[in-house]
């Protein structure tokens, strides 16, 4: 079985989590999603910082992942350096075979998806600045950048084609 990781990177309300589900529901069955804010905020409880409390349980459950799912969706924050163990576990895993995306949405158009998600009651545009990080791209892997530019649709059947394509390759 061939295993394959995509990462969905950015700051709140860029979208990961709308792509993510839609990624999932094209590959179909099998395809584990590992979504940050699902493992940190309901399961666990806690909050993000440096030695995030929640890695472990995420590094595990990318492990488990790369053992039983032919494609895991990996999704979130992940501030680089706080996760940093995670991504070179990440290799470690699946080596070449890492599609990695960072949402490079401007703050402002953020703000503005933020409103029309669930989300909303919970927090705002002054916590969302608070946790801002611009253009966190990582060091250790390859990210290619999603703008604005692009809708939900046009973002989730790029990222499915370049995988389908390099698995057909292989």
């Amino acid at each position: 079985m061939r295993k394959r990781l995509i990462m969905l990177r950015g700051n709140s309300g860029s979208g990961k989590t709308t792509v993510a589900k839609g990624l999932q529901e094209l590959f179909g069955r099998g395809t584990m999603v590992i979504s940050q804010d699902m493992i940190r905020r309901e399961v666990l409880k806690v909050r993000d910082g440096t030695d995030p409390p929640a890695l472990p349980l995420i590094k595990q459950m990318l492990e488990y992942g790369s053992e039983n799912c032919e494609v895991v969706i990996l999704e979130g924050i992940f501030v680089a350096d706080w996760y940093r163990e995670l991504f070179e576990r990440a290799i470690e895993l699946y080596g070449s075979d890492i599609y990695a995306y960072y949402f490079d949405i401007p703050f402002e158009e953020t703000v503005k998806r933020h409103q029309t998600r669930s989300k909303v009651a919970e927090f705002g545009a002054d916590e969302m600045r608070e946790w801002w990080k611009e253009k966190d791209y990582l060091d250790l892997i390859k990210e290619t950048a999603i703008t604005e530019e692009k809708n939900k649709d046009e973002i989730i059947n790029e990222i499915y084609l370049r995988v389908c394509d390099r698995t057909e390759e292989s």
